[in-house]
C-alpha cells in the first residue's frame, strides 16, 4: 500500500479547492490568481529547496514533458476560471472534472494501467455523485455558452494532460525539480496576461497573495505531482473528487452557501467511491506476486 501516495492526492485536492476562496477574498481577475499562484508557488518552492541545501535540483534539466507540463497547468487553471465567465460554473466543472475519468480511460488503453470493471463502476459513481451534487442541472442558456462549453473542453484537456504526463515522466527527475519548473513555467505563460490586465495590488493584499501561492499553488502541487509519481491515473483521478467536496465545504462554511440533500447525497457517493477504489488498488497489490510489484 503506498499510503504516502494516497494521503499526498487527498491534500492536493483539499487544496486546490481553497483557489476559489482566495479569489472570492481577494476580488482580483483570474489572470492574477492563476499568475500568484503559480509564481510565488515556484517562489516557496526555491525556499524550500534553498533552506533543505537541496538548491541544486533546481540546476538539473528537467525535461521537455516537466516543461509542457508547466504549460498544461496554467491552460487548466485559465480556461477554467475563463469558462465561468462564458458559462455557468456548474458546466464549467462538469466539463473539468471528466478529466480524471478521461486520462484513466487513456492510460487503460496507452499506459499499461489496465481499468477492471470495478475500477470503471466506482469512476463511474463519483461522476455520478458530482452530477447529484450538481443536481443534474446543466444550464445551456445563454448566446456565448458554446465558447464557454469550448473554453471547459480545453480546461479538461490541459487537467487530463497534466495527470498522464507526470505519470510518464522520468521517475530519475526528483518530485521538487519537477513542481519546481512546472509551476515556474506556468507563472511565465501568465505573466504576459497578467501585465496586459494588470491589477491593482495594496498593502492588505499581500498575505492573501502569499496564501495563494503557498496552498493552492506550491503545497498542491508538490502532494498532486507528488501522488503522480506513486499512484495510477485511476486511482488519482478517484481521490481528485475531493476537491469538488472540498470547494462545496467551503461554501458553505465560509459564505453561507446551503447544500440541498441531493448534493449532500452526491458528496457521500464521491467520498464512498474514493475510499472503496483506494482499497481496490491497495487489495490488487497485497494480492500481486512480489516479483511484479513495482518498488515504492
Amino acid at each position: 500500500m503506498d499510503l504516502t501516495g494516497i494521503v499526498t492526492a487527498i491534500l492536493s485536492a483539499l487544496f486546490m479547492g481553497t483557489v476559489g476562496v482566495f479569489a472570492k477574498i481577494t476580488g482580483l481577475g483570474a489572470e492574477a490568481i492563476t499568475f500568484f499562484r503559480l509564481g510565488l508557488g515556484a517562489a516557496f518552492m526555491l525556499l524550500l529547496l534553498l533552506i533543505t541545501g537541496q538548491g541544486r535540483k533546481i540546476l538539473i534539466w528537467p525535461s521537455w514533458p516537466v516543461l509542457l507540463n508547466g504549460t498544461m497547468l496554467a491552460g487548466f487553471i485559465i480556461f477554467y476560471v475563463q469558462a465561468m465567465e462564458y458559462t455557468t460554473m456548474a458546466n464549467a466543472i462538469m466539463l473539468v472534472y471528466l478529466a480524471p475519468l478521461t486520462s484513466s480511460i487513456y492510460a487503460h488503453f496507452f499506459l499499461g494501467e489496465r481499468l477492471t470493471c470495478a475500477s470503471a463502476a466506482l469512476i463511474a459513481l463519483a461522476l455520478f455523485g458530482f452530477a447529484m451534487m450538481m443536481e443534474f442541472h446543466v444550464d445551456f442558456a445563454g448566446g456565448y455558452h458554446l465558447l464557454g462549453i469550448g473554453l471547459g473542453l480545453l480546461s479538461m484537456l490541459c487537467y487530463a494532460a497534466f495527470i498522464l504526463i507526470n505519470r510518464v515522466i522520468d521517475q530519475n527527475i526528483h518530485v521538487f525539480t519537477r513542481t519546481f519548473y512546472q509551476l515556474l513555467v506556468g507563472a511565465i505563460m501568465m505573466l504576459p496576461l497578467c501585465l496586459w490586465r494588470r491589477p491593482e495590488l495594496p498593502l492588505q493584499i499581500w498575505p492573501w497573495l502569499a496564501a495563494i501561492g503557498l496552498i493552492p499553488g506550491f503545497l498542491a502541487i508538490l502532494c498532486a505531482v507528488s501522488a503522480l509519481s506513486r499512484l495510477p491515473a485511476a486511482t488519482f483521478g478517484a481521490l481528485a473528487y475531493f476537491e469538488p467536496i472540498a470547494v462545496v465545504f467551503f461554501g458553505w462554511s465560509l459564505f453561507s452557501e446551503s447544500l440541498s440533500w441531493v448534493q449532500l447525497a452526491g458528496c457521500s457517493l464521491i467520498i464512498a467511491a474514493g475510499i472503496l477504489k483506494t482499497w481496490a488498488s491497495v487489495a490488487n497489490q497485497s494480492t500481486r506476486p512480489e516479483r511484479e510489484r513495482v518498488p515504492d
